[in-house]
């Protein structure tokens, strides 16, 4: 299953282009999903299929299912009905997860186009898996679910609370493992903007933030791009466009542009004139990040396109490498090699431009290695 995300700042048109999008594909003949988390402005009951995922529907759904298994856990609290359950920020974005999660498993679709609206929506969505691993991880340890297992089995019938809170974890990351959100090659990120004088910023910021994230923008479409008049406002505002238009490609390469629409798309009919669907060729994923040896270690290098120097922080948490940058954090899970190595610094090259990468070196901790394999790495230099 593949899916298409779309985002940009408020009122660049980013719903409209999700919604032309899934028309588009639905017309080439696959099976496609638009899922979003408010209804279409324009009617597509009869040409695309469309998932609306609400915060309240969303929450009731869940509490419902697992609310005889909380009171079974925890008998002296008394728990709500789902109809009294008042939901929390980020309930929407885990109800999206949840959405992708059943049709990845289901089978039904073969590309879900995601109305994720406004960027810091999108970016909170992305960052919502690997922020649920960490806090698992953090909560349910490996140790503790042993316990846990072992506790199950010598007083059956008396699930207790953490075996509750345990199911509860492992339903979580069996979701997470059905929702292909994080994986690069199933998840493609395209971004709308409007030629305004932010345009190029809000480009390379988010550009940042998905880096971090460990993804990248396929695609730009400029929308609400005004046609040419007469008069010293157009002559102003053309001129704004343009310089607009120009900063964007200098950093993304070519772009899809839209025409601004005197009137609101009102039907399909107005949405496939418009021709705002995101472009069938998008740029391939970038292969997942892996350690390279040099110089008596290994360097793991981390795309932060555009970022500047001294806007990463990095630190090592146990078997984690923590990056923050552009207000984003993520907890990268290191692999057993660079498990047993220590973090010797990190440096930034080609900063501030799109190729700008995060490059962190480790070397070998001699306390995590046996001495004859340590020996036989150096000999191979």
């Amino acid at each position: 299953m593949q899916i298409l995300l779309v985002t940009g700042p408020g009122g660049a048109g980013s719903s409209t282009v999700a919604a032309a999008t899934a028309l588009r594909l639905v017309g080439a003949g696959s099976r496609c999903v638009l899922l979003t988390p408010r209804p279409p402005r324009v009617d597509l009951a009869d040409a695309v299929r469309v998932d609306v995922v609400g915060a309240q529907p969303a929450l009731e759904q869940l509490w419902a299912r697992h609310a005889a298994a909380l009171a079974g856990a925890v008998p002296m609290v008394t728990v709500p009905p789902a109809t009294s359950v008042v939901p929390v920020p980020g309930v929407v974005e885990f109800a999206l997860l949840a959405a992708l999660g059943g049709h990845a498993r289901s089978g039904d679709v073969d590309v879900v186009v995601l109305d994720a609206g406004p960027a810091p929506a999108a970016t909170a969505l992305l960052a919502l898996p690997g922020a649920l691993r960490w806090w698992l991880g953090q909560a349910a340890p490996t140790r503790l679910r042993v316990l846990a297992t072992l506790r199950a089995a010598a007083t059956p019938g008396r699930p207790g609370v953490a075996a509750g809170l345990l199911a509860g974890a492992a339903g979580v990351e069996e979701l997470l493992d059905a929702a292909p959100l994080t994986d690069p090659a199933a998840t493609a990120v395209h971004l709308v903007v409007p030629p305004t004088a932010d345009a190029a910023d809000t480009v390379q910021d988010t550009a940042t933030v998905l880096g971090v994230l460990g993804q990248r923008i396929a695609s730009v479409t400029v929308c609400r791009v005004l046609p040419a008049g007469s008069g010293g406002w157009w002559a102003q505002r053309a001129a704004v466009q343009a310089a607009a238009l120009r900063r964007v490609c200098e950093l993304t390469g070519p772009v899809r542009e839209v025409a601004e629409q005197a009137v609101a798309p009102a039907s399909v009919a107005d949405l496939q004139r418009l021709d705002a669907a995101v472009p069938e060729a998008v740029v391939q994923p970038t292969a997942p990040a892996a350690p390279r040896r040099a110089d008596g270690g290994w360097v793991l290098d981390l795309p932060l396109p555009f970022v500047r120097r001294g806007q990463v922080e990095l630190t090592r948490w146990d078997d984690d490498l923590v990056v923050t940058a552009a207000g984003v954090r993520r907890s990268l899970p290191l692999d057993a090699l660079l498990r047993r190595c220590t973090v010797a610094g990190g440096s930034l090259t080609d900063p501030g431009t799109a190729a700008a990468t995060l490059r962190v070196r480790f070397t070998p901790d001699p306390a995590q290695w046996p001495a004859g394999l340590l020996d036989a790495q150096g000999s191979r230099r």
